[in-house]
């Protein structure tokens, strides 16, 4: 025994080779300054993931039509799966759903109320029915209550689902048979209504409406409230499903309802931190960029001569995707797409807006 292998005991120490040693002798000891001095290889690839087991299939019946899903999947999620057009506003893949525009729903057999397909999961043995008589007159009626109240002109498209003009003439929805719009209100008449107060109906043939100024508080988005349907999708991108900053609620009762900030503090000097996702997943242009809004007004937005290249935001590490949207030129506005692992179409108010500067380049045609 060596200075080296001294105070080592033979018999419990590894030896070089795990696979030399036979059963029956003892392996040999290995030196202590290898022990300390030269650490075991690494493995050339990471490790991979534990398996996971596929959940088991659920089988079901929609439209007379045996199908089968993973477990935990929505009628929703069904529906698509089968090829089926289903209308949705105020579903999107990357929000939790929060079921409040109801032309989604769906007749299922033994259920006494039309259910939302976006939410509700399938079962074994479920029986669907997406396009009966009961469904269509209701799919209708949400449409015509929609569009004789709100500007829906920029509802859609939203893949993988169709316009709200195309499903108003599928279901032969006709929101002028409740009179023509009524009169817009002025900037904050709406705001200053009393939560849970009824109006008495003005009496008229005019249908009520949420007309009212366009509010443009600041240099990156503006916010078109004529056109909101009341969708929460805003409010949960604020909250919890992605910023968690709490800038919008709903605030109001009834008619009255609306999106507001706290207290309805101005934008600037409220809790928002402009990441924009709020525009990301407005689906009627409620909500929506400066630029676009400036483009639209002067008769140049032209989303037919517009190029989209995906690259990779420049401002952090992180590694945002996001989508440019250029025309004559310029980058117009900027998104993430919605299958994005790193962002689920989220950004922050760098990814989002911080674009100007490129456009100031010199040398920019136009």
């Amino acid at each position: 025994m060596n200075d080296e292998t001294r105070g080592l005991s033979t018999s419990r120490d590894p030896a070089p080779d795990p696979a030399a040693p036979h059963a029956h002798q003892a392996p040999a000891a290995q030196p202590l300054t290898d022990i300390l001095l030269r650490p075991p290889a690494r493995s050339s690839r990471p490790p991979e993931p534990p398996p996971v087991e596929a959940p088991p299939a659920v089988e079901l019946t929609i439209d007379g039509t045996p199908v089968e899903v993973p477990a935990g999947s929505t009628i929703l999620d069904a529906c698509r799966a089968r090829g089926i057009d289903t209308p949705t506003l105020c579903y999107a893949d990357n929000l939790s759903p929060v079921n409040v525009c109801r032309v989604c729903v769906v007749e299922v057999t033994g259920s006494r109320v039309l259910v939302p397909a976006c939410s509700r999961p399938v079962e074994p043995g479920m029986e669907v029915q997406t396009d009966s008589e009961r469904v269509r007159l209701s799919r209708k009626v949400v449409i015509e209550f929609l569009g004789s109240s709100v500007d829906v002109s920029l509802a859609g498209k939203v893949a993988p689902d169709g316009s709200l003009a195309a499903y108003a003439e599928r279901y032969g929805a006709d929101a002028t048979r409740f009179g023509p719009p009524g009169p817009s209100a002025v900037a904050g008449e709406r705001d200053a209504h009393d939560p849970g107060h009824h109006h008495p109906p003005a009496g008229g043939p005019e249908a009520a409406t949420v007309a009212q100024p366009t509010r443009i508080d600041n240099d990156l988005y503006v916010r078109d409230y004529a056109k909101c349907i009341l969708c929460y999708k805003c409010v949960e991108a604020c909250g919890e499903d992605a910023q968690n900053t709490f800038a919008l609620t709903v605030a109001g009762r009834g008619f009255d309802a609306r999106i507001s900030t706290e207290y309805d503090t101005p934008l600037p000097t409220s809790a928002c931190v402009y990441c924009g996702n709020c525009i990301g997943v407005c689906p009627t242009g409620a909500l929506m960029f400066k630029s676009e809004y400036d483009m639209r007004e002067a008769g140049t937005w032209d989303e037919s001569a517009q190029t989209v290249t995906s690259t990779i935001c420049p401002y952090c590490g992180v590694g945002c995707v996001v989508d440019l949207h250029v025309q004559d030129d310029s980058i117009v506005k900027v998104t993430s797409p919605l299958d994005s692992s790193v962002t689920d179409g989220h950004l922050c108010i760098k990814g989002r807006f911080g674009f100007q500067f490129v456009n100031e380049r010199p040398g920019r045609r136009g």
